[in-house]
């Protein structure tokens, strides 16, 4: 059976933990949906794998183009899409003309968006009251890569305090989740221990109802690796290794036999 967002929300209650992963394609995204992974998120770091150097310049468009893949290879997972940086921070409006797109274009369920106060409370709000669910995203926010860095957030008492609000709120303005991303591990408990809805954490350590990754990350296919992440087969090295012997065998033709 699909996985629903009122699963999600569930399964914090019963504290089973959920599990997330990235897809940008169909063969990728039918890999994890066969696995059992609960969410599968096509992120925005996307912008990477397509050669980009920070999230910031793909396009809702690109976005859709690729969602629309991974749509076709999930068929159990919950689906998220992230809404890319400029196509929701200029008004409510455009925030639900982008979100709406994505929901009739590519058939995801939910989508995701980045920061808290102020303006994105009222935008979530606003998003879950024209029936699109979302999924929010506080602590390190690659799409303020410029103003933030990519350092941990949360570090001092004020920036806690502040990102501990941001979650409240978010929560009470209608996110069916909210992802935690590179924030202390004391942090991380707090948060999840005051909200109702899952946390699922990216470098913000066990304690959160879920965890997601970049799955270009955790199979070593990533040029640069975030300190969170873990490896888990290097898959850069296999496929480099098996470029190189065909080559070898086609110049020495020793393939076709």
């Amino acid at each position: 059976m699909p996985v629903t967002i009122q699963q999600i929300i569930q399964w914090k209650q019963l504290g089973r933990t959920i599990v997330a992963l990235t897809a940008w394609d169909y063969i990728t995204a039918q890999l994890i949906d066969a696995a059992g992974i609960d969410i599968v998120l096509v992120g925005d770091s996307m912008a990477v794998m397509l050669g980009y150097e920070t999230t910031l310049p793909i396009t809702l468009d690109e976005m859709i183009y690729h969602a629309k893949a991974v749509r076709r290879g999930v068929k159990r997972a919950l689906m998220v899409v992230d809404l890319p940086f400029l196509t929701y921070q200029e008004s409510i409006q455009q925030a639900i003309h982008s979100a709406g797109r994505v929901l009739k274009e590519s058939g995801a369920q939910a989508v995701k968006v980045e920061g808290g106060y102020p303006a994105m409370i009222e935008t979530v709000e606003r998003l879950v009251q024209a029936g699109i669910p979302v999924m929010a995203h506080v602590g390190l926010t690659p799409q303020s890569v410029h103003q933030l860095g990519l350092k941990q957030q949360g570090k001092t008492e004020d920036s806690a305090q502040h990102i501990l609000n941001e979650a409240i709120a978010l929560e009470q303005a209608g996110a069916f989740s909210i992802v935690l991303e590179h924030i202390p591990s004391n942090l991380a408990s707090q948060i999840t221990e005051q909200l109702s809805i899952p946390t699922i954490g990216i470098g913000a350590s066990v304690h959160c109802d879920g965890q997601v990754l970049v799955t270009s990350d955790i199979l070593g296919l990533s040029e640069k690796q975030p300190p969170f992440a873990k490896v888990y087969t290097n898959l850069r090295e296999i496929i480099s290794g098996a470029i190189l012997k065909y080559s070898t065998e086609v110049k020495e033709r020793k393939f076709p036999t």
